[in-house]
């Protein structure tokens, strides 16, 4: 079967919002079922991965202490999930790159594992979830592989003002990779929703 390899993957979790919806905290490091929520995070990706780290813009030594390299956006003012993604392409020393953010603490533990597949074998530069939601297949585009030669065109998409992730990746040669199981993807953003995932 055709694939890629673990070790040829870095793995990110993205920590670097302003966690708005949740009052303005640091959403990586609320407690879940005693642990920050990105601790969660960085520990199941950690063994679908050959290396790992952080993206985060505050509270920097708190992260570093979970133990993996943490580096802050390079593009100024919070500019959303795709200034993560290119903090993470410009560091990653890998050919691929997996993301997945900071508040989903349940994703699959072979997630990373089914899109290098999908990858590999549709010849995608980029793969990423997608999940049933009110009967339609909607992108988790958060969860994502991607090859890190693509931050040369990340980088003109965000110098030209543009911010949507989706637009980005509808660029390349992408494949969207079905999984049953949307709950596993269940993320929170707000302090109920926080709630909601510790029942």
């Amino acid at each position: 079967m055709n694939t890629i390899a673990r070790e040829d993957i870095t793995g990110l979790v993205l920590a670097g919002g302003r966690g708005s919806r949740m009052g303005g905290v640091d959403k990586g490091l609320q407690n879940h079922r005693g642990l920050p929520l990105a601790l969660h995070a960085l520990l199941r990706l950690q063994p679908q991965v050959g290396m790992s780290m952080l993206s985060a813009n505050r509270n920097l030594s708190a992260y570093e202490a979970m133990g993996a390299p943490v580096w802050p956006d390079s593009v100024e003012g919070y500019a959303g999930p795709l200034a993560g993604l290119l903090t993470g392409l410009e560091h990653a020393e890998t050919p691929w790159l997996v993301t997945v953010p900071c508040d989903t603490p349940q994703f699959p533990t072979d997630f990373v594992e089914r899109l290098a597949a999908a990858a590999a074998s549709q010849d995608a530069e980029i793969a990423m979830v997608a999940t049933q939601e009110e009967g339609q297949l909607r992108a988790q585009p958060v969860f994502c592989l991607l090859r890190t030669d693509l931050v040369e065109s990340l980088v003109a998409f965000l110098h030209a003002g543009e911010r949507k992730f989706d637009k980005w990746a509808s660029r390349h040669r992408k494949v969207e990779v079905p999984f049953d199981d949307a709950a596993a993807f269940f993320n929170a953003n707000t302090v109920q929703e926080l709630q909601q995932l510790q029942r």
